[in-house]
This record gives structure tokens, C-alpha cells and sequence, in this order.
């Protein structure tokens, strides 16, 4: 009895042994697997990104575009102070035109911009573009600094005074930047074509909307010289000396701005090759500021506010596949309200391009 119980105790012991290594590689075996399958999800989740219907979207045939641009830019803004008799001031550029060279591979699209009219290299308003689009996500960045050249387009002193020997006065005491981006995803990826009317990558081949959605973050930077403004205000208001609104007292100030939006977007196929697109959006924004304020307050300032911004897109474009040329308006407005101090930011371009693809993808070569 001792015997067989020390032989089965044996064969147990070697029953055991040899099943460490079977669920050791039955595992090795189920993570490669998972894996594999990991992989393979992944891919399909990418090339997702690019699911058309190509009886409504005609895929970009070509990896490479090489295009030329020239853009005339605004920007608008007006500060403005509080209570019944309160001061407003309207700064904006006169409009300038931009030239430069932008360069596409697959969903990145990029380029730079200078401006033609100043040729002064430390005095250029710059402007860097990057957007990347599939058809389902569009991601925007941008990064603007404006020069010194603004104009008092319009001035609002209160208590009934008239203010309109300020207008169109020049004011090199105001500087702008933003910088910020955009990610927003469209529904109908499908059938509506967003780069299409907006980066010339796909070709609408017939007539189709769609909503979209988004977040976005911006930063503005805002410097006034406040010494120079008031004595351009006592040098055109004559003998009268008007004292600057207390709402108005800050030398520099930066926006921080938090938006969630959504909206809709149409392209219109009207002939073939030819495309007029619009889209329009409305975004709720949480916006932080901060910045120098002169006066009684020895402390920056910090506003905190939901407020309503909005982002208009309207392009023409005439796309062959190979050749394209056309044109596009992009709207964006920024509004920040609290009961001392209000401001509104508005900047756009108008666009007008022709550019040429290359590089063939393999699947569209003959043979």
C-alpha cells in the first residue's frame, strides 16, 4: 500500500510538472492573440477616419498638393467700459493682403503667410496655419500677432460729446495675438465632404449637409498703451481733456478661452467640379482673464463668465482632382461681457488660392 501510494504520488508529481509548461504557452499563445487583435482594431479605427461613400465623395487620388495663397485679413476691437454714459473704442487695421506658399501630405495641411505691404521684417504680421482633416475629425491651429498699425475706427466718450474727430485716427499703441486651436467631428462623414470646400482633398460629387461638434481653446493677448491713448484723445478733442472710463484702465490683458460647439455645414455641388460650401457654428465659452489695471485697483484683474462666440466658413472652390483653385471666408467672433468691462475680438480672412496635386496613389495608377 506505502509503494502504490508513493507511485501515484510520483505520477502526480509529473502530471503537474508537465502542465506548467502546456498553460504557460496556452497563455503566451492568448496574449499574442489579443494582441494581433489589438492591431487589427486599431487599423480598422484609422482607416475609419477616411470611410467614404463614394457615390457622394470622390477620394483624394494623390498623397502630395502644393498651393499659393494670398489672404486679406481683418481684425476688429472694440472695448468698452460700463454704466449709462460709458466708453466704447472700436481699434481695426486698415485691410492687408498676405502671400504664401502651403504644402499637404495626406490629412496635414500646412503653410505661412507675410504680409506684401510692409516690408520691414521686423514689423511683419504673422500668421502660421496647421489644419489636419479626415472625414470624420477636423483639427485647426493657428497662431496670430498683429503689428502696431491699428486705427481708431470709432470712439464713443459718453455724456453726448461728439467723438468724430477720433475716427480713423492712427493708434500704434494697441497690439494683438491669439493663439489656439479647434477639434471638431462630423456626423455625416460619410456623404459630406468638410474638406472638400475648406482644404481641396476630396471632391463632392453630390449635394449633402451635415451637423458638427466640437471644442476649442484659444488664448488672446491684448497690449494698450493707455499713456498714448489718452493723449491722442486730449490732442483731437481739443481744449476739452476726457478722462479715460475707469473700466477701460488696463495696459495689458489675456483671454483664456474654453468653448464647447456645435452646428451645420452644407456643400452644394451646383456643376461638376464646382462646389460652394457653408458652415456655421455657435460655441459656448468659459472664458479666464486676466490682466494690469491702473488706478484705484492694485491688483490684476480675474473674470470668470460663460459667454456665446461664434465661427463662420464659407467657400467656392472648383476641384478636377489634379488642378483646383478658389476661394473661402473664415468668421470668428469673441465676446466677453461682465458689468465693468466688456470687449468683443472679430477676425476673419478672405482667401483666395490655386494649387496642383501629385504623387499618384498606387490604386489609381493604370496597369
Amino acid at each position: 500500500m506505502l509503494l502504490c501510494s508513493l507511485l501515484i504520488s510520483a505520477q502526480e508529481q509529473d502530471s503537474l510538472c508537465q502542465c506548467v509548461p502546456f498553460h504557460t504557452q496556452s497563455d503566451s499563445h492568448s496574449l499574442k492573440a489579443q494582441t494581433k487583435k489589438l492591431r487589427s482594431k486599431i487599423k480598422r479605427t484609422v482607416r475609419g477616419f477616411d470611410r467614404l461613400d463614394t457615390a457622394y465623395i470622390e477620394p483624394q487620388h494623390y498623397i502630395f498638393t502644393a498651393m499659393l495663397q494670398v489672404t486679406h485679413t481683418y481684425d476688429l476691437y472694440t472695448l468698452r467700459g460700463a454704466g449709462r454714459d460709458a466708453q466704447s473704442m472700436t481699434f481695426a487695421p486698415d485691410l492687408n493682403m498676405k502671400l504664401g506658399p502651403y504644402f499637404g501630405w495626406k490629412w496635414f495641411f500646412a503653410g505661412y503667410t507675410f504680409e506684401l505691404a510692409n516690408l520691414n521684417l521686423g514689423k511683419l504680421k504673422q500668421e502660421i496655419d496647421l489644419s489636419i482633416y479626415s472625414s470624420q475629425i477636423g483639427i485647426d491651429l493657428f497662431y496670430r500677432r498683429t503689428g502696431s498699425d491699428y486705427k481708431l475706427r470709432n470712439a464713443n466718450l459718453g455724456h453726448d460729446l461728439d467723438a468724430t474727430p477720433l475716427e480713423g485716427v492712427s493708434f500704434d499703441g494697441l497690439k494683438a495675438g491669439i493663439t489656439g486651436m479647434n477639434i471638431y467631428y462630423i456626423f455625416n462623414h460619410g456623404r459630406f465632404s468638410y474638406p472638400a470646400a475648406f482644404s481641396q482633398s476630396t471632391v463632392q460629387k453630390i449635394s449633402c449637409g451635415s451637423w458638427m461638434a466640437g471644442v476649442g481653446y484659444t488664448r488672446h493677448t491684448l497690449d494698450l498703451d493707455l499713456d498714448r491713448l489718452q493723449q491722442l484723445v486730449d490732442e483731437r478733442m481739443g481744449p476739452l481733456t476726457v478722462p479715460i472710463d475707469s473700466g477701460l484702465m488696463f495696459r495689458n490683458v489675456s483671454y483664456d478661452d474654453f468653448s464647447l460647439s456645435g452646428g451645420y455645414a452644407y456643400n452644394w455641388v451646383f456643376a461638376k467640379g464646382w462646389l460652394f460650401g457653408a458652415s456655421l457654428q455657435a460655441a459656448v465659452a468659459y472664458k479666464k482673464s486676466e490682466g494690469d489695471m491702473v488706478g484705484d485697483q492694485r491688483e490684476g484683474f480675474d473674470f470668470k463668465n460663460l459667454n456665446l462666440d461664434g465661427i463662420g466658413r464659407f467657400g467656392l472652390v472648383y476641384n478636377n482632382m489634379r488642378w483646383y483653385a478658389g476661394a473661402s471666408v473664415i468668421l470668428h467672433t469673441y465676446n466677453y461681457r461682465k458689468p465693468r468691462f466688456r470687449t468683443n475680438n472679430t477676425f476673419g480672412s478672405l482667401n483666395i488660392y490655386a494649387g496642383y496635386n501629385f504623387g499618384l496613389k498606387r490604386r489609381y495608377r493604370k496597369g
